[in-house]
């Protein structure tokens, strides 16, 4: 999926950029409208997302513009003006969607997700693709056979990314069914597959997705001063 981003402040277009492509989208980024309109001449994107206070044609004249040029990409707006008369107008223009800023990037992601990938019958994870009808699991475009525990096991975790199962839940697959047998099949699919797979004690276990492994908390908090940051200076130069 191919998104093209404006954001005129620097480092927090970086910082959202990297954080999109840890979710394996292609992002393109523009610092003004002029950009925009050039990217967009030379390009097909699958997503616009727009900040609304940038230079030389604001976000709202950009989607203004694009769609008298007849361009109705799906357009999402990522701004620090909260009212009501912004929020209509940017719905008003053909957004299909408007966050305030500072936002969590991850609520960003799961809009996108809910938006694009929700009737999918296909779940990424890292270089893995699991067709969820058919259970066929590819490993770097490599077929993997699993047992039909093992299978089990995996289509829970893989279906609830970032969400604890239930020991209880996974134990259900097993033949002999107790709390060692499990953490034996878990790890050996762990290592057959190279999962993140956490055990939350007491509770049960958790695949995480990958942006929760890399983009750590020290990243994910500076990418968080920095929307507020900007969010503050707009508003003091108001």
């Amino acid at each position: 999926m191919r998104i093209l981003l404006l954001e005129d402040d620097a480092l927090l277009a970086e910082s959202l950029k990297e954080f999109l492509e840890l979710e394996d989208f292609i992002v393109d980024l523009a610092i003004n409208g002029e950009e925009v309109y050039e990217l967009t001449f030379n390009n097909r994107y699958d997503l616009y997302i727009l900040d609304i206070n940038v230079p030389k044609d604001n976000g709202f004249e950009v989607l203004k513009h694009l769609k008298e040029a007849g361009d109705n990409t799906p357009t999402i707006y990522i701004s620090a003006l909260t009212d009501i008369n912004s929020i209509s107008k940017g719905f008003n223009l053909g957004a299909i969607d408007y966050i305030k800023k500072p936002f969590d990037p991850m609520e960003l992601v799961v809009r996108i997700k809910n938006r694009f990938l929700q009737n999918s019958n296909e779940i990424e994870y890292k270089d893995i693709k699991y067709n969820i009808e058919t259970k066929e699991i590819y490993k770097k475009d490599k077929l993997i056979n699993l047992g039909e525990i093992q299978l089990a096991i995996f289509d829970k975790l893989i279906k609830n990314k970032n969400k604890i199962v239930l020991q209880e839940e996974l134990i259900e697959y097993l033949d002999k069914q107790s709390s060692n047998a499990l953490r034996v099949a878990i790890s050996k699919l762990k290592n057959k597959l190279d999962l993140n797979i956490k055990n939350v004690r007491g509770k049960g276990y958790i695949l995480e997705e990958i942006w929760a492994r890399i983009f750590s908390k020290k990243f994910y908090n500076i990418f968080l001063f920095r929307v507020s940051l900007a969010s503050y200076a707009f508003y003091v130069w108001l």
